[in-house]
């Protein structure tokens, strides 16, 4: 059975209340997502379709009514997404889900008593139209104040910074809670982050939040009461769950996804059991996501300032380089084994690259710096 710890843990220390709300609410959980979004995300973003796919479906498994709505209400139109994998195969099949993402009900129009939760959807275009939305900020303050469950991942917790609770204080303040960080926009937030109104990370500590993070797109879930937050896309199914686990249930068995065991694999690296993780891998390759792994890795080494993440970064890039062919990846581990003071490796690493691409001006740049 997958049940992660973390919603173990949800569903020990919540009392989860519906005396305050209509007694069909107890099983509905209202979707929001931003309505910002045109051209998939190419001339305005908008929301992330995995984010709300693997919510869907884990709601609907567990037997919950889920309803979809969005500031101005209509259709809602995602950014760019991977339509095979399996939780977006799934949506897309979905008659009833693609139905509400294409008339979605406007946050005004909602009434809060008809919802045990309500959950906000990152993508960047979260950080333009939800903040910006009075309607959803009385919506999720009314379902929190009648006991219900308020829930957010990625760039969604940015619907709550502006939220407060009846004697004036911001919700958020003095929770302890989570979302895009301050160094993943830094990393994939160039193109629009400039626009955004606030820092997301910023905003939640200057309004007293006790902010949390994991490194790079890795893994986190936050629970304070009910309050749930997720740090990044791949911490979409843990919210989802720990939503479930709050509202009394058990969430059902299930198999992870593909980039869920990808994840996990890297904790089980970074935990300590890099032969079992790298057998693993090298045992059941097709069950696992090896170009997110490098990826992940690559960019980690980017975020990475001290000598500790280098050698995190690495050791993930290292774990997929036998099931990878790119270039880059060998490079990125040839930077990393440069920042630890390893020239030699990193020597070797460039060598092997421009035998193959002897033009590659990447490789010349870094072997051009290896000389210097």
């Amino acid at each position: 059975m997958y049940l992660p710890n973390p919603i173990r843990r949800a569903a020990a220390c919540l009392l989860f209340c519906l005396s305050t709300a209509s007694a069909g609410a107890a099983d509905k959980v209202l979707i929001v997502v931003s309505a910002e979004g045109r051209d998939q995300g190419k001339t305005r973003p908008g929301f992330e379709m995995d984010e709300f796919a693997q919510a869907w479906a884990i709601f609907r498994d567990n037997g919950l009514t889920v309803d979809v709505a969005s500031p101005r209400g209509g259709k809602a139109e995602a950014d760019k997404y991977d339509a095979k994998a399996a939780y977006n195969a799934r949506v897309v099949s979905d008659a009833d889900a693609m139905a509400k993402l294409a008339a979605t009900r406007a946050t005004a129009d909602i009434d809060p008593s008809g919802y045990a939760a309500v959950y906000v959807v990152g993508g960047k275009g979260a950080m333009f139209d939800l903040p910006a939305d009075a309607a959803l900020q009385r919506l999720l303050g009314s379902v929190y104040q009648q006991g219900g469950v308020v829930a957010a991942v990625c760039h969604g917790p940015a619907a709550l910074v502006d939220v407060r609770l009846p004697d004036g204080r911001h919700l958020v303040k003095g929770k302890a809670l989570t979302g895009f960080s301050n160094e993943e926009e830094a990393v994939f937030g160039k193109r629009w982050a400039a626009s955004f109104p606030f820092a997301l990370e910023d905003a939640m500590r200057e309004r007293g939040a006790l902010w949390q993070e994991a490194p790079l797109m890795m893994p986190k879930l936050v629970v304070d009461g009910r309050l749930i937050t997720g740090q990044n896309p791949y911490s979409t199914a843990l919210v989802a769950e720990a939503i479930v686990a709050a509202m009394g249930r058990t969430p059902v068995a299930r198999e992870p996804w593909r980039d869920e065991r990808s994840l996990q694999l890297v904790q089980r690296l970074l935990g300590g059991d890099s032969a079992g993780a790298q057998s693993e891998l090298a045992a059941r390759r097709d069950d696992y996501d090896i170009n997110l792994i490098g990826v992940l890795g690559y960019y980690q080494l980017k975020a990475a300032t001290q000598p500790p993440a280098v050698r995190d970064a690495l050791a993930v890039m290292q774990l997929a380089a036998p099931h990878m062919t790119q270039p880059q990846l060998k490079l990125g581990m040839a930077e990393a084994h440069h920042r630890l003071g390893e020239a030699a490796r990193a020597r070797e690493l460039v060598a092997a690259v421009l035998a193959e691409t002897p033009d590659l001006e990447e490789a010349l740049r870094l072997k051009k710096r290896l000389d210097g």
